[in-house]
C-alpha cells in the first residue's frame, strides 16, 4: 500500500528558501534552499509514519484498543 499525501511548498523570504508542508500531518514540514526541501519532507513523511507505526505495535502489546497509527501525533502548535 502506498499512503500519498498533499505537499504544499512555498519560497519563505524571510527564511531565505523553500518550505514544503504536509497539511495531512500536521507539524510535519522541511526546508531547502532549492529542491532539498521536498527531499527532506519526504523523508520526514517516513519517519513521521514509522514512529506512528511504532507506538500502535506498543499500544497493542500493552493491551490497549485499536487507536490507529495517528492517535497520538496531534499537533497543539507550540
Amino acid at each position: 500500500m502506498t499512503n500519498r499525501y498533499v505537499i504544499e511548498i512555498f519560497y519563505s523570504d524571510e527564511d531565505g528558501g523553500f518550505i514544503a508542508a504536509v497539511p495531512e500531518l500536521p507539524g510535519c514540514s522541511a526546508f531547502g534552499e532549492t529542491d532539498d526541501a521536498l527531499v527532506e519532507v519526504k523523508t520526514a513523511i517516513a519517519l513521521r509514519l514509522e514512529t506512528a507505526a511504532m507506538r500502535t505495535m506498543r499500544e497493542r502489546k500493552a493491551g490497549h484498543e485499536n487507536t490507529g497509527p495517528m492517535a497520538e501525533l496531534s499537533w497543539n502548535g507550540t
